[in-house]
């Protein structure tokens, strides 16, 4: 060919491609194993491996064959693939995530990320890999121009691959979804191939048909949800950081950031407490007068949709709440589903940066921004807290979610965060929910569980009986030389380990279920 600009075109949107499927596949994987810092390496992992192989895959094809159809062809296989992997990907992940839970009990969330990825991921990417030294070689007619061709080649690629990095994140994903994103790059390389085959003056009427069949496919894809099982979802969506869910049953409505892992936010159709940690987090607010004191501040960092909030207002009074909320999504939600009270004030912002840019100090300040196993570093480390503390009025109390409670004796994430508040605060307490939940108090003004027995008797009825409760329930935190820093916080290998404990356990328990049931009893439950 003696126009080179379709190569230097190739180049381009191949690395367009490489990234938009790169963002594409943590997006599709983080709704079943979290948007970790550990996915993310597993992806860009994975990811790079293929690109490797298909670099040295194709020089050998490059220097075997001497037209670039095999090479378009190989694009039309990775187009097609990449059209597919919104319906296919939903299906092979969740099943490799139902699968390996019932053998893997240590590092499953590497081994299933890992595996995903490789199953529905590694083909794409390997063909985009070939893509460069194919057209090294095609563009180059002498070797006088090798260098000045092939820097050319590159630097579309890279061009392409920064564009491919900004657009699915900030345009296609939180506009069009995953889903279609995906559907977007492949029709683009699609595009390439026709543009290829016209100027080769070849037929590509059979193509056509699958690009159709597939395209269609492909569109199809979007009404089939993450959770693909649900049948009570009210709204299914994505923003620019989560994967967005939310569901209604008789009892309540709640919102869901991922499909493996608990609930985020609830909302009970009637009045009076959730069953959930919020609940025992009302301790928080009991302990810093509020039952006595309805011009008690509160301040959530992790609003959610904003049940702690209205579990405030409805039990005190309490008027003057500050909710921070990274996703604006979220916040928008809160409105539309949650019923969200204006007299929360709301800022779409990272907690951390709140923290730090605000003057307004508070009576009581609620840390619920761990999500899953993905904990923010920056707001689990000694710096954090103690910039908290700074904000607490006297008499103030912190109160945390730590969302994955751990009886292991080795060392988990809640021993580092227990031991790294207890280096900033006097007085720390823990609870243990009815869940899966960890609820920490801290306050530099009084012993926490002293103050909560000293307001007891300004309590009525339900919340006087399930704060009596709470008080028994109470644990002193010890200090340990378990801290997190800003330098070092290693959260996602710690809070995996706690992970694995958990699935374990759930997989004996399910075993003692099941091991004294008939076949037609197994049927039955596996149906139901």
């Amino acid at each position: 060919m003696k126009n080179k600009w379709l190569f230097y075109a190739t180049a381009f949107f191949s690395g367009l491609s490489v990234m938009a499927i790169e963002l594409g596949a943590q997006r599709l994987l983080a709704p079943y194993f979290s948007s970790s810092q550990i996915v993310w390496t597993i992806v860009i992992g994975t990811i790079m491996i293929a690109m490797a192989i298909g670099n040295v895959l194709g020089g050998k094809i490059a220097d075997k064959y001497n037209n670039p159809d095999r090479l378009f062809g190989w694009l039309f296989g990775a187009a097609t693939w990449t059209m597919l992997i919104p319906l296919v990907g939903k299906f092979i992940i969740a099943g490799v995530a139902l699968v390996l839970a019932m053998f893997v009990t240590t590092n499953y969330l590497i081994v299933a990320a890992f595996v995903s990825c490789i199953l529905v991921f590694v083909f794409p990417l390997l063909v985009l890999g070939m893509v460069t030294p194919n057209l090294v070689k095609y563009a180059t007619s002498s070797l006088e121009e090798s260098g000045r061709t092939a820097g050319r080649i590159e630097a579309c690629g890279t061009i392409g691959s920064i564009i491919g990095t900004f657009l699915p994140t900030f345009v296609t994903i939180p506009n069009i979804g995953t889903a279609l994103t995906f559907v977007l790059f492949a029709s683009i390389l699609y595009i390439v191939c026709i543009v290829y085959w016209i100027m080769k003056k070849k037929r590509f009427v059979g193509k056509g048909v699958v690009i159709a069949v597939v395209f269609a496919l492909g569109i199809l894809s979007n009404n089939i949800g993450v959770a693909f099982w649900e049948t009570d979802i009210l709204y299914e969506g994505e923003s620019i950081y989560n994967y967005l869910r939310v569901e209604e049953d008789e009892d309540s409505i709640y919102l869901s950031t991922n499909v493996l892992f608990g609930v985020q936010s609830v909302k009970m159709k009637t009045t009076g407490l959730t069953g959930m940690y919020y609940d025992y987090a009302l301790a928080a607010p009991v302990m810093a007068g509020a039952a006595e004191n309805s011009d008690t501040s509160v301040l959530i960092l992790g609003l959610g949709t904003g049940t702690f909030a209205t579990q405030c207002e409805y039990y005190f009074g309490i008027t003057d709440i500050d909710g921070v909320e990274i996703d604006q999504k979220i916040i928008d939600l809160a409105y539309e589903y949650f019923d969200l009270s204006d007299c929360v004030t709301t800022y779409t912002q990272d907690g951390r940066a709140y923290i730090n840019l605000t003057d307004k100090t508070y009576d009581v300040i609620m840390v619920d921004a761990y999500q899953d196993i993905t904990i923010p570093f920056q707001m689990s480390s000694v710096e954090f807290f103690e910039e908290v503390a700074e904000h607490l009025n006297e008499g103030g109390v912190m109160v945390v979610n730590m969302n994955m409670y751990s009886t292991s004796d080795e060392d988990s994430i809640n021993d580092y965060l227990c031991g790294t508040i207890k280096s900033v605060f006097d007085s720390v307490y823990t609870v243990a929910t009815s869940g899966s939940n960890l609820v920490l108090f801290a306050s530099n003004s009084y012993d926490c569980q002293e103050q909560l027995e000293s307001n007891l008797d300004s309590l009525d009825g339900t919340v006087n009986t399930f704060m009596t409760r709470v008080y028994n329930r109470m644990t002193e935190v010890e200090e340990s030389n378990l801290i997190l820093t800003d330098d070092k916080a290693p959260v996602e290998l710690l809070g995996m380990r706690v992970l694995d404990e958990m699935i374990s356990s759930e997989l004996e328990s399910l075993k003692n279920m099941m091991q004294d049931m008939s076949i037609s009893e197994l049927y039955q439950y596996l149906v139901a």
